[in-house]
């Protein structure tokens, strides 16, 4: 699974470099359409830089929880003790895992949803859009279950802390 997911990971990474280049394109034309007039007015920028910033943020959050660079709030108190923070890592990657099944579970139900609609400038089966909430929620998933699996397995080590 971790070769798998480390695997996962450096795809998701180019992946996402390349949709930031990507992004770039519509982005200029949409900035230089608006500042001179010599550059024409092209509505689809709008459409496709929104499109594009849907799948990067959904890639750029599947990558946080890989490397832990998410953000996260200090619900629980503390722990003072090493079994006390491996209890404490182990509730929040699994309640972490309960919202990346959500995300699957209603993701699904969304994409079905985009599969009856089209975009209007691109002309876009919005399923293409609509696929990156489920998508994200599957590569949580099996990121969330290496941590888990990492918690259970390594608790003891000082310093421990599961990528």
């Amino acid at each position: 699974m971790k070769r798998l997911n480390a695997l996962i990971y450096r795809a998701l990474q180019g992946l996402l470099a390349l949709l930031m280049i990507v992004l770039m394109i519509p982005v200029i034309l949409q900035i230089g359409s608006r500042l001179t007039e010599a550059t024409p007015h092209y509505p689809w920028t709008e459409e496709a830089a929104r499109f594009l910033f849907i799948w990067i943020i959904m890639i750029g959050a599947a990558i946080a929880v890989r490397d832990g660079s998410h953000f996260h709030l200090d619900v629980l108190p503390k722990p003072k003790t090493q079994a006390g923070k491996v209890i404490a890592r182990l509730i929040v990657h699994a309640a972490m895992l309960i919202m990346a099944l959500t995300f699957v579970a209603f993701g699904w139900q969304f994409a079905l949803f985009g599969n009856d609609q089209e975009s209007d400038l691109l002309g876009l089966n919005m399923l293409w859009i609509h696929i990156a909430w489920p998508g994200a929620g599957v590569v949580f998933t099996l990121f969330l279950l290496e941590k888990l699996v990492a918690d259970v397995k390594r608790p003891r080590r000082d310093g421990y802390e599961p990528r």
